[in-house]
C-alpha cells in the first residue's frame, strides 16, 4: 500500500504542538490543530470580549492561543506568517469531524499515559483506515500508549519525536511499536527527511529512546564532574564548551535555555525507569537542583537559573552565576585555563584542538575533559544494543538533537580509541569488553575505504559498509577522490558528477575576497567549455557573510582607490558572467547570505535556497551601498513582472519604495520564503528544507535546465529618474524627524536613491544593467572615502555590530 501525507492533524496546541504545525505548514502540509475545551469558566474580562462559555472562540481558545503563540514566537516558527492560513483550528468536542480526511495524526499532549490512551481511543472512531497515527512522546513507552488500540491501528502507530524548536532542530526520533508495519516506518522516514527536511534516527522502544538517554547522561555526568572537582558553574562551562564540540551555551547555559525543570524531571524519570542502568546514580539530581526547582529558578524562562542577568545601581547590565554552595548569585567571572587557551590556538582542525585539551596536563581542565569524555564514551558503548544497534545512530542523535559537533564515537575516534584506554585505566573505569574486541579488528569506530565509509558493528564484530544516500553530495569526500577541477586559497571548483561542477567558497565565514571573485570568473570559463552547468554552494554554516570589509578598509586607508575600484568591478562582472553564462547556473544559499553573499546568490540564473536562508543587502550598516550588482539585481527582480509597454504609464513608486526600504533599512529575510517576499529570491523557485539534500537538489535543477537552456537577452530596467529622488527626500525627512535614522543614515540612503533613480530621466525610462552598475560603483567609492563610513567599518570589525552615527 502506498502512502502520501497531504493533510495532517496535530492534537495538542501547546508550544510544541503549535510549532510542529507551523513547520508542517513551512513544508507545504495543511493541518488541523485541535485542543480541549477550556475546563474552567470564562473570566469577567473574557465575557466583556464576548467570550461566553458557548461561543466558538472560547471553546477553541486553547488552539487559538497556540496558533497566536507560534505566530509571535522568537525565533520565528513560520517561514512566513502567511503560512498560518494553512492551519485550521478547533476543539476535541465539536470538531472531530475535521479529522476524517487527514492522512497523519500526531498527538502532542501532556506526558500522561492515561490521557494519551483515552485520546487515541476517541480518535480511533473517526479517522480513516489508512491514516498514520503517531505520538510525540519524549519517553513514555510506545507499547503502553498503544496498549488499548485495535490491532489494525497498532500497525499504523509509532512514535515521532520532534525536538524543540521543531523548525530549527534537525533531529526527529522515529520509534516503531512491536507490530508497526515496516512500510509505515519507511514512509515516515522518507516523509520526514524529504518533505519536512529532518534527520531521522530509528530508535528502540526503551525509556527516553536515544537522545534523552544519552543526552541527559551527558549533562548529568558533567554536573557530577563539577561537584566532584568542586568547580564553579562558570568553570565547568569554560571547559565543557566549544573546544570539546559543545554548543556556545555549554552545559549550564544549555540547561538554562531548555528549562531546569525539564532537565530535572527527565533525570528523575530515568532514575525510576532504568533502575538496572549501571550509571543510574548519576541521574539523581543533586541537592542544589532540588532547591532550584523548589525556588522556581528554572533558567531563562524565569530570568534566573544557573545564570542570571540583572542591573547594578548605575543601571548597567550585570551577569551573575549561582554559587551552589551558598545558593546565592555572585558576579560572573570568566575563568582562564591555560590548557583551554592553548587548545583553542592549536593549529589545524577542530579535531586537533579537542585532542590537545584531552591530553593536556597543564591544569585541571584537561583532567575534567578526560574524565567527562571517557565516562561518556563508556556509557554510550554500553547502551548498544539496548537502545539502538549502531554507533552512528547515537552519533547522529547527539549531533542533530543536542547540537554536539561530533557524537561520542566520533569524538572517541578523535582522541584515539587505543590511546584512551590507558586514560581509562588511570581513572579506574571499567572498559567494555566489546571495545577490547573491536581493537582486534581496527583502532577506530569509523573507517574510510576506496569503496566508501564503514562503521564497526558490535554484533557482527566487524566493519560494515554504511549505505550511500544519493541525495547527499559531500564536497570534502569528492575532493578526497581527486574531483577538484581547480582551486585557490579562497574557493574550489569540484566535479559533482553528471557533467555538473560545484563552486565552493572556503574563506573564513566564506567572506568574498579577490580569490573567490577570480574563481567565479575561472569557473564560468571552465563550465562554459567542459561542463553541462554550475552549482554555487558549500557546506559552511553560512553561504557567505559578505565582502571582506577589512580588505576594503585597508584599501581605503592606503589610498588604493584604483585597486578598490577594480575589486568592485571584478565582483560585478563575475556575477554578470554567471547570470549570462550559456550553461545553466544555480546558486544554493543556506545560512547567512548577506551583502556580497546575497549578490552572488541573486546572480544565479536560478536559485535553490535552503529553507533556513537569512538573506539581505546589509551594506548600509557600514555606511556604503551594495555594489556587487545587488541594487541593480533587486531592481530587476522587482520590475521584471511588469507587462510590456506599461512601465511608462504605471505608478512605479510602490515598487521603488520597496527596493529603497529593503536596502536602506538593511532588511534581512529570516527564511527563504521571506527572501521571496522581499524580492531577493524569485517566488517561482523551490526550497530545499533538508540542507543535506540541497546540493543534490541544485544539481538536478541544473540538469533539467540544460535540456532547454537558451542564452538570455540582457535585462533592461525601467527606472523612476528624478522622481525617485523627490520621493526619497520626503520619506527620509519623516524617518529622520521620527528619530528612525541619523543624519548620516539619511546621507547614505540618498546616495542609494541616486543609484536607484537611474539618472536624470523621465519615469519609465529603460536603462542598461551596466548603467546601474556604474552608479553602484561610484556611490560605493564616494561613501568609502568618508570618515564616518570608515568609523563604521572599524566599529563593525572591532565590536561586531553597526555604529549608528
Amino acid at each position: 500500500m502506498s502512502y502520501e501525507i497531504k493533510k495532517a492533524a496535530i492534537i495538542g496546541a501547546g508550544v510544541m504542538g503549535a510549532t510542529i504545525a507551523a513547520h508542517l505548514a513551512n513544508a507545504g502540509i495543511e493541518s488541523v490543530m485541535l485542543d480541549i475545551v477550556p475546563p474552567f469558566e470564562p473570566s469577567e474580562a473574557d465575557l466583556k470580549k464576548g467570550l461566553t462559555k458557548e461561543s466558538k472562540a472560547w471553546r477553541n481558545s486553547f488552539a487559538i492561543n497556540g496558533l497566536n503563540g507560534a505566530l509571535k514566537s522568537k525565533p520565528a516558527s513560520f517561514y512566513s506568517k502567511k503560512n498560518a492560513s494553512m492551519i485550521a483550528i478547533g476543539n476535541l468536542e465539536d470538531d472531530l469531524n475535521l479529522l476524517k480526511d487527514v492522512d497523519f495524526i500526531l498527538e502532542v499532549v501532556i506526558e500522561n499515559l492515561k490521557i494519551k490512551q483515552e485520546l487515541f481511543a476517541k480518535l480511533e472512531k473517526v479517522i480513516k483506515p489508512e491514516c498514520i497515527v503517531a505520538t510525540n512522546t519524549s519517553g513514555l513507552p510506545i507499547r503502553e500508549i498503544s496498549e488499548k488500540m485495535s490491532a489494525k491501528n497498532k500497525e499504523r502507530f509509532l512514535g515521532v519525536h520532534f525536538f524543540n524548536p521543531p523548525r530549527y532542530m534537525k533531529l526527529v526520533e522515529v520509534i516503531p511499536g512491536e507490530t508497526t508495519k515496516k512500510e509505515i516506518v519507511d514512509y515516515m522516514t522518507y516523509f520526514l527527511e524529504n518533505v519536512v527536511g529532518k534527520g531521522v534516527v530509528i530508535c528502540k522502544d526503551v525509556p527516553n529512546f536515544i537522545a534523552n538517554r544519552i543526552g541527559v547522561y551527558d549533562i548529568s555526568n558533567a554536573v557530577k564532574t563539577m561537584l566532584d572537582k568542586d568547580l564553579t558553574i562558570p568553570e565547568l562551562d569554560a571547559i565543557i564548551a566549544k573546544v570539546l564540540g559543545r554548543p556556545g551555551s555549554a552545559i549550564c547555559g544549555t540547561i538554562d535555555l531548555v528549562g531546569i525543570d525539564t532537565g530535572y524531571h527527565v533525570m528523575k524519570n530515568l532514575v525510576a525507569a532504568v533502575p538496572d542502568d549501571e550509571m543510574v546514580k548519576t541521574f539523581i539530581p543533586p541537592e542544589f537542583m532540588d532547591k532550584m526547582v523548589e525556588n522556581k529558578w528554572l533558567g531563562n524562562k524565569t530570568k534566573g537559573g544557573f545564570y542570571k542577568k540583572t542591573k547594578d545601581d548605575k543601571g548597567k547590565k550585570v551577569k551573575l552565576a549561582l554559587d551552589y554552595h551558598t545558593m546565592e548569585y555572585v558576579p560572573f567571572e570568566k575563568p582562564k585555563y591555560e590548557s583551554v587557551k592553548e587548545a583553542g590556538k592549536t593549529e589545524g582542525s577542530f579535531d586537533d584542538k579537542l585532542k590537545a585539551l584531552f591530553y593536556s596536563e597543564k591544569d585541571i581542565a584537561g583532567e575534567v575533559a578526560r574524565e567527562y569524555l571517557c565516562k561518556n564514551f563508556i556509557y554510550s558503548a554500553n547502551r548498544i544494543p539496548e537502545i539502538c544497534d549502531t554507533v552512528y545512530q547515537i552519533d547522529n542523535t547527539m549531533k542533530w538533537g543536542y547540537n554536539h559537533q561530533k557524537g561520542p564515537f566520533e569524538t572517541w575516534d578523535v582522541v584515539g580509541v587505543k590511546e584512551s584506554l590507558e586514560v581509562m585505566k588511570k581513572l579506574k573505569l571499567k572498559i567494555p569488553k566489546k571495545i577490547i574486541e573491536m581493537l582486534k579488528k581496527g583502532d577506530s569506530f569509523y573507517l574510510k575505504k576506496e569503496d566508501g565509509n564503514y562503521y564497526y558493528d558490535f554484533d557482527k564484530k566487524d566493519y560494515v559498509k554504511m549505505g550511500d544516500n544519493p541525495k547527499i553530495i559531500l564536497l570534502p569526500e569528492l575532493a578526497a577522490k581527486n574531483k577538484v577541477i581547480k582551486k585557490n586559497d579562497g574557493a574550489s571548483l569540484v566535479d559533482i558528477g553528471d557533467g555538473v561542477a560545484c563552486l565552493e567558497f572556503r574563506t573564513k565565514m566564506n567572506a568574498i575576497d579577490g580569490d573567490i571573485i577570480s574563481m567565479i570568473e575561472e569557473s564560468c570559463d571552465i563550465v562554459e567549455k567542459d561542463f553541462t552547468g554550475l552549482v554555487v554552494a558549500n557546506h559552511g554554516t553560512n553561504f557567505s557573510v559578505g565582502a571582506n570589509i577589512f580588505q576594503v578598509l585597508m584599501a581605503v586607508q592606503n589610498g588604493e582607490w584604483d585597486l578598490l575600484d577594480k575589486l568592485i568591478h571584478d565582483l560585478q562582472y563575475a556575477n554578470m558572467k554567471m547570470k549570462y553564462l550559456e550553461k545553466p547556473v544555480v546558486t544554493a544559499p543556506a545560512g547567512m547570505a548577506l551583502g556580497g553573499g546575497c549578490e552572488v546568490s541573486m546572480h544565479g540564473q536560478r536559485c535553490q535556497p535552503c529553507g533556513e536562508t537569512y538573506m539581505g543587502l546589509v551594506e548600509v550598516g557600514v555606511g556604503v551601498i551594495p555594489a556587487g550588482g545587488g541594487c541593480k539585481e533587486l531592481m530587476v527582480r522587482c520590475t521584471e513582472g511588469l507587462p510590456d509597454g506599461t512601465a511608462e504609464v504605471l505608478n512605479m513608486q510602490p515598487i521603488y519604495e520597496k527596493v529603497l526600504m529593503n536596502i536602506g533599512q538593511a532588511k534581512v529575510a529570516t527564511s527563504a520564503m521571506e527572501a521571496m517576499e522581499l524580492g531577493y529570491i524569485r517566488k517561482t523557485e523551490n526550497i530545499s528544507l533538508n540542507r543535506d539534500h540541497q546540493i543534490s537538489d541544485a544539481k538536478r535543477l541544473v540538469l533539467s535546465m540544460a535540456m532547454t537552456h537558451k542564452k538570455r537577452k540582457p535585462d533592461m530596467i525601467p527606472v523612476m529618474g528624478e522622481n525617485l529622488m523627490g520621493i526619497a527626500h520626503a520619506v527620509l525627512f519623516n524617518m529622520k524627524h521620527g528619530n528612525y535614522m541619523s543624519d548620516y543614515d539619511e546621507h547614505v540612503t540618498m546616495k542609494l536613491a541616486w543609484v536607484l533613480s537611474g539618472g536624470m530621466c523621465p519615469e519609465g525610462t529603460f536603462v542598461t544593467e551596466d548603467a546601474i552598475l556604474d552608479r553602484e560603483r561610484e556611490a560605493f567609492l564616494s561613501l568609502a572615502g568618508e570618515q564616518k563610513t570608515q568609523d563604521r567599518i572599524m566599529h563593525m570589525l572591532t565590536r561586531g555590530k553597526p555604529l549608528r552615527n
